[in-house]
């Protein structure tokens, strides 16, 4: 039996979701002239991409099921130093994917680690 409250309430969250999704996205496109921002937060707002990505990715390299990696034999460390390796030696993003990647499946499939 359906439950018309529950669906009700389910297709409001989502209504709700979706306006404050296009809101939150239209901020800056909807005001007809650029909105006044200081120049140390637009300096800073370049660096947040960055930092979102780094606050998901370093500690899925350092920890291991909520723990601290305990030793080095681990593929995501050798692999993150590749693939660091590679961006500063070329600075791109594509071969930075691909040499991370190619360590890690290594060392999984090479030394089983």
């Amino acid at each position: 039996m359906i439950d018309w409250a529950e669906l009700l309430k389910m297709a409001l969250t989502i209504a709700g979701l979706a306006v404050i999704t296009l809101l939150t996205r239209a901020f800056f496109i909807l005001p007809e002239r650029e909105l006044p921002m200081p120049g140390w937060l637009r300096e800073g707002l370049r660096y947040a991409p960055l930092a979102a990505l780094m606050a998901v990715v370093a500690p899925e390299v350092v920890m291991s099921q909520g723990q601290l990696i305990d030793t080095w034999r681990d593929p995501r460390l050798f692999a993150a130093a590749a693939g660091a390796g590679w961006f500063f030696w070329r600075r791109g993003i594509l071969g930075t994917i691909v040499v991370g990647s190619a360590v890690m499946v290594a060392l999984r499939l090479g030394l089983g680690w």
